[in-house]
C-alpha cells in the first residue's frame, strides 16, 4: 500500500435525458400542472460502468445519470435491469423569464439540505438511494418544443478535501472464488431487497465467508472491518461515481471513521465480470465544509455542452414528424383554454364530432377553417359546382389554380386544401346535386342516388351545416336531418345581414325523460316560420341574384357564429335538446361554460348588431313536421319526387294550402263587409 496521498476525485454525473420524458412533461403540463409551477418529485436512475461493457477505450461514455417518461411516477418499479434508483425534484416555470429568475442557488441548497437531513435522521441509512437526491429546473417551451433545463447533483462538500490514501484493482484484495462469491451474493442482494437499497451496502468478510449486509444492519457490525460498497457509475480507473461523495457523509456521520475501505463495484452486465470494481483507502480525517445556518456547503450544478456552468437546450422539433407537431400544437390553444378560463370545457366531445358542410363556397370554407380550430378532425363538404376566376379571392380554401381549366370540382378541391392547412384532418369531397322541391325530376335513377347518398351523409355524421345558396337546396337535408335527428346548424347571408340558426331536434323514446325535463316546446327550423313550401327561386334570375351578392366580411362573421353556436350546444348537458337563450345578459345563461346559447341569431352589419330570436317547430312545417316526416318514412322517394315535381304538394299535406284558402276567404268577407257598410251609409 502507498503512502503517499492524494485529493480524492470524483466523476461528476452527465444527464441523459430521453425524448419520451419531454413528451411526458408536454402532456403533464397541458392535462394537469398547467399554471402549477410547485416543485415535483420525479425519479431517475444510473448504471454501473456509466452502462458500458468496454472500459478505458478513448470516448467511453460517461456517467449518466437518466430520465424517461417513467420519471414522472416517482413510485415506478419499470427501471432498465440492473439501474440504480435516484429520487429527484423538478420545478418547471411558465415562462422563460421566470427560468431565468429563478433563484437557483436557494433551490439547491433546499436539495442539499434535504440530503444532509436524511443523513442526519437515520433515513438514509434505511432508504440510502436518498444520496442520490437531484434537482431540475425546466422550462418547456410548447410552441416551438424547445426544453430548457438545468440539473443540480447536490454532493456535500468537507474542508479539506477527502484524502485517496490507495487505490487497488479489487483482485488485488480478494482471490477469485472470494470475487466470484461477492458477485454472487451481490446479485442474491439486489434480488432480496427493494430497489432503494440496491446502490449502497457494506461487505463483512470472515475468513472464506462473505456477507453483503444493508446498511441498516451494518451498525451491529465492527465497522472498521467493513468494506461499504457502492454499485459506481464510472469507467475511470482512479475516480469513483458522484455518488459516493454523500456516501462518505454518512459513513463519516455515522461511523465515525479515521478510515474507511470502498469496494467501487463495477459490474459488466451480461458479463458477470466484475474485476474493474476498484477498492479505495479513504482517509476521514476531513470535516463536512459547514456554511450560513449550520448546514454543510454543497456542489454539484451540471455544466452545458461549452463546459460553462448554464443552462441546456432540448429542441425536439427536428427529431418528431410534422404531422404529430402540427396535430399537437393544434390542440395547444384549445387546451390553454381550460387553464385558467374555461376549466370545465369539453374539447373532447367537440373533437369526436363528425361534421357535415352541405356547400363549399364562402361559407362552407369559413366554417371549415373554424372547425379546425375548435379541434374537430372529421369534415365532408358536399357541394355540386366547380371551383371559379370569382372564388379565390373570397374563398379561403381555393387558389387561383384550381379555377384553371374549368375548374376543379370544389367538394373534393376544398377537402384536399383542407388537408394541406392541416394534414390530421379526415376529410372528403362529394359531388352531389341535392334535388329541390319545384324542381321537377327529369332523371329518376340519378336523383334517387342523390337523395341516398346525401340520406347516407346525413346518418353517418354528427352535426349538419346548411350552407347552401337557395332557400329550396336546404329543404331535402333539413328534412332528412329531423328524421334521422341530427343537429343542423344553418347560415344563410343577404347584402349586410345573416342569420345564423339552430334546428330543433324531437326526442326519440329513449330521451322521453329529457323532453319532460325540458318543459318548453322544441325548436323550429329553417321552415318553420313559412306559410309558403320552397319553390323554385334559381330561374329566370339576373346575374345579381344569381350569385351571394353580399359585404365580403358577412360570411367570415356568419361562418364564425355557426361553428361557435355548435360549440355552445355540444357543451350543455342537454346537447342539442338545450333549451333556447334569448336574453343578452350572461348571468341568465344556462348550464354551458361557454354562455348563452339562443336559437337564431339575427346579425345587421349596417348598425353592427346582433338579435337573437326564439321560434318554435310549427305543426304545419313543410320541413320537419311529423305531417311530413311520416310521409317520407311510409312513402320513401314516392313522396320526395311528388315534392321534387311539384312544391304545391307538400302545401297540400301539410294543411298549409288550406290555410290560404282560408285566409283568401276572411279577406274577401271583409270586403264584403267593408262594401255593405258603405252602402248603408
Amino acid at each position: 500500500m502507498s503512502e503517499k496521498q492524494t485529493i480524492l476525485q470524483f466523476e461528476p454525473f452527465c444527464s441523459a435525458v430521453e425524448a419520451p420524458f419531454w413528451h411526458t412533461l408536454t402532456q403533464l403540463k397541458i392535462e394537469q400542472f398547467k399554471l402549477d409551477d410547485e416543485i415535483k418529485p420525479i425519479v431517475g436512475y444510473y448504471l454501473m460502468l456509466g452502462g458500458i461493457s468496454t472500459i478505458g477505450k478513448e470516448g467511453a461514455i460517461p456517467s449518466r445519470l437518466c430520465l424517461g417518461s417513467f420519471s414522472y411516477d416517482e413510485e415506478s418499479s419499470s427501471l432498465p435491469p440492473y439501474s440504480l434508483r435516484a429520487p429527484g425534484f423538478i420545478k418547471n416555470t411558465n415562462t422563460i423569464e421566470e427560468f431565468k429568475k429563478l433563484d437557483k442557488n436557494q433551490l439547491f441548497t433546499e436539495c442539499s439540505k434535504q440530503v444532509w437531513l436524511d443523513i442526519e435522521s437515520g433515513a438514509a441509512l434505511n432508504t440510502p438511494h436518498l444520496l442520490a437526491r437531484f434537482l431540475l429546473l425546466t422550462f418547456a417551451n410548447l410552441k416551438s418544443y424547445k426544453y430548457y433545463y438545468w440539473f443540480g447533483f447536490p454532493a456535500l462538500t468537507t474542508e479539506p478535501p477527502y484524502s485517496l490514501k490507495d487505490i487497488e484493482d479489487i483482485a488485488s484484495v480478494f482471490d477469485v472464488t472470494m470475487i466470484h462469491e461477492i458477485q454472487s451474493k451481490y446479485q442474491e442482494y439486489r434480488e432480496n431487497h427493494p430497489q432503494e437499497q440496491h446502490g449502497f451496502f457494506a461487505l463483512s468478510q470472515e475468513g472464506a465467508e462473505v456477507k453483503i449486509l444493508t446498511l441498516q444492519d451494518s451498525i451491529n457490525y465492527d465497522a472498521s472491518k467493513l468494506f461499504f460498497g457502492f454499485a459506481d457509475p464510472s469507467s475511470l480507473p482512479s475516480n469513483p461515481g458522484w455518488p459516493l461523495r454523500n456516501y462518505l457523509a454518512l459513513i463519516q456521520h455515522t461511523f465515525k471513521l479515521k478510515e474507511v475501505k470502498v469496494v467501487c463495484y463495477r459490474e459488466i452486465i451480461g458479463k458477470r465480470d466484475i474485476l474493474h470494481s476498484k477498492v479505495l483507502h479513504i482517509s476521514m480525517h476531513a470535516q463536512l465544509h459547514v456554511g450560513e445556518g449550520g448546514l454543510p456547503k454543497a456542489v454539484g450544478w451540471e455544466r452545458n455542452a461549452h463546459g460553462k456552468l448554464g443552462p441546456r437546450v432540448a429542441d425536439l422539433a427536428p427529431l418528431m414528424d410534422p404531422q404529430k407537431l402540427a396535430n399537437t400544437a393544434v390542440d395547444l390553444n384549445l387546451k390553454l383554454m381550460r387553464w385558467r378560463l374555461l376549466p370545465s370545457l369539453n374539447l373532447e366531445k367537440i373533437s369526436s364530432q363528425k361534421c357535415l358542410l352541405l356547400g363549399s363556397g364562402t361559407l362552407g370554407c369559413y366554417v371549415a377553417r373554424s372547425l379546425l380550430g375548435w379541434g374537430v378532425r372529421h369534415i365532408t363538404f358536399v357541394d355540386n359546382s366547380r371551383v371559379s376566376f370569382s372564388n379565390p379571392a373570397r374563398q379561403p380554401l381555393f387558389n387561383f389554380e384550381d379555377s384553371l381549366d374549368g375548374g376543379k370540382e370544389k367538394a373534393s378541391c376544398a377537402a384536399d386544401n383542407l388537408k394541406k392547412v392541416f394534414p390530421g384532418v379526415i376529410s372528403e369531397g362529394h359531388t352531389i346535386s341535392i334535388p329541390m322541391p319545384g324542381h321537377p325530376v327529369i332523371d329518376v335513377e340519378k336523383t334517387k342516388s342523390d337523395v341516398d347518398k346525401i340520406a347516407n351523409l346525413i346518418n353517418s355524421h354528427d352535426v349538419i351545416f346548411l350552407l347552401m345558396d337557395s332557400r329550396e337546396s336546404r329543404w331535402l337535408p333539413t328534412m332528412l336531418s329531423a328524421h334521422y335527428k341530427k343537429l343542423v346548424i344553418n347560415a344563410a347571408l343577404g347584402f349586410d345581414t345573416y342569420v345564423v340558426m339552430r334546428h330543433g331536434v324531437s326526442v326519440n323514446d329513449e330521451t322521453v325523460e329529457m323532453e319532460a325535463e325540458r318543459k318548453e316546446p322544441q325548436l323550429g327550423c329553417y321552415f318553420c316560420n313559412d306559410v309558403v313550401a320552397p319553390t323554385d327561386s334559381l330561374s329566370n334570375r339576373t346575374l345579381d341574384q344569381q350569385c351571394t351578392v353580399t359585404r365580403p366580411g358577412l360570411s367570415a362573421i356568419a361562418s364564425a357564429t355557426a361553428v361557435e353556436l355548435m360549440v355552445s350546444v355540444l357543451q350543455h348537458e342537454k346537447g342539442p335538446l338545450a333549451p333556447a337563450d334569448s336574453s343578452r345578459s350572461i348571468s341568465e345563461s344556462t348550464t354551458t361554460p361557454l354562455g348563452l346559447i339562443p336559437h337564431q341569431i339575427r346579425g345587421f352589419l349596417s348598425h353592427f348588431s346582433n338579435m337573437l330570436v326564439v321560434g318554435r317547430a310549427y305543426d304545419k312545417c313543410t320541413a320537419c313536421s311529423n305531417i311530413v316526416l311520416n310521409a317520407y318514412a311510409d312513402q320513401g322517394f314516392d313522396f320526395l319526387k311528388q315534392a321534387f315535381d311539384s312544391s304545391k304538394y307538400l302545401e297540400e299535406i301539410t294543411g298549409l294550402a288550406q290555410l290560404h284558402a282560408e285566409s283568401e276567404l276572411a279577406d274577401w268577407d271583409i270586403e264584403v263587409e267593408d262594401d255593405d257598410e258603405e252602402a248603408s251609409i
